[in-house]
């Protein structure tokens, strides 16, 4: 896969700058993936298997264009549960199975103009040295905590409810500043283009474009995670990723989605 972005197919009419990002990985069978993907797509592999991504990161600088960035509501945290697709067109993805967001109101406008899977969250993202006495030599540490909000059941009657625990995460990594990655499987994760999403019963492909990635080696200091899981992978989180990277970011632009020429076809035993 290469790193340099394909231009994209119309105008951009969305620009967001993505900082301070962590990739966690995991290798899983590409069976388990297929069950969860749109219509028209399937498993994207590298090296034998499929991949799972936990992605937090901070958002900021949202524009629609040619509107200047939004104040406020345009900057938040985010963390995404995604997996990797690819279509008959040859399109190379991401399928999103959970984003969680900082404010309500861009979670309703991405799920109204893409139908993205979004989830209104509670997250506190922090970036500070490694070793404060280290200088600059130090290292960044990036952790980022998240739980979703939800209203708790009501009860009725002489009955007692008690809510489930909502999805959370919990991610400190330790960004290794003489490590740069770059490598087929460091591409084949991040050098995505775009994104497959099911809108109004039809498969959508909406592209987006950005500078290469600048990657680095990183390594996960803690991981208490439960948005794997919700998002159809339960015990994924209890082994440790199979890679594990870090980027400061990069600005991106999409273009509109647009329906699949052929989406008839879905995925085996294809669930939300």
């Amino acid at each position: 896969m290469t790193t340099i972005a394909p231009p994209l197919p119309g105008r951009a009419i969305l620009e967001q700058r993505w900082s301070h990002l962590v990739f966690l990985h995991w290798r899983v069978p590409s069976a388990s993936v297929a069950p969860f993907l749109p219509a028209g797509t399937r498993p994207d592999e590298f090296d034998g298997g499929s991949w799972v991504g936990l992605i937090p990161f901070v958002l900021s600088r949202t524009r629609p264009l040619p509107l200047p960035p939004v104040p406020w509501l345009g900057t938040f945290a985010e963390v995404n549960v995604r997996l990797y697709s690819v279509d008959a067109e040859g399109n190379r993805g991401v399928v999103f199975r959970s984003l969680e967001a900082e404010h309500l109101l861009p979670v309703l406008a991405a799920r109204a103009a893409f139908g993205l899977p979004y989830e209104w969250a509670s997250i506190r993202a922090h970036r500070r040295p490694d070793d404060p006495g280290a200088g600059r030599s130090a290292g960044t540490l990036l952790e980022y905590r998240s739980a979703r909000h939800r209203a708790l059941p009501a009860a009725r009657g002489d009955a007692r409810t008690r809510p489930e625990r909502p999805p959370r995460t919990l991610v400190r990594a330790r960004m290794l500043s003489d490590a740069a990655a770059d490598d087929g499987l460091d591409r084949f994760l991040t050098a995505r283009w775009g994104f497959h999403e099911t809108r109004r019963g039809r498969t959508t492909w909406a592209r987006n474009t950005h500078a290469p990635w600048p990657l680095r080696r990183a390594e996960l200091l803690e991981l208490d995670d439960e948005l794997l899981a919700a998002g159809g992978f339960p015990g994924l989180a209890g082994r440790p990723p199979d890679s594990v990277l870090a980027s400061p970011g990069v600005i991106t632009r999409f273009s509109a989605p647009r329906a699949l020429a052929d989406d008839s076809v879905p995925a085996p035993s294809r669930r939300r």
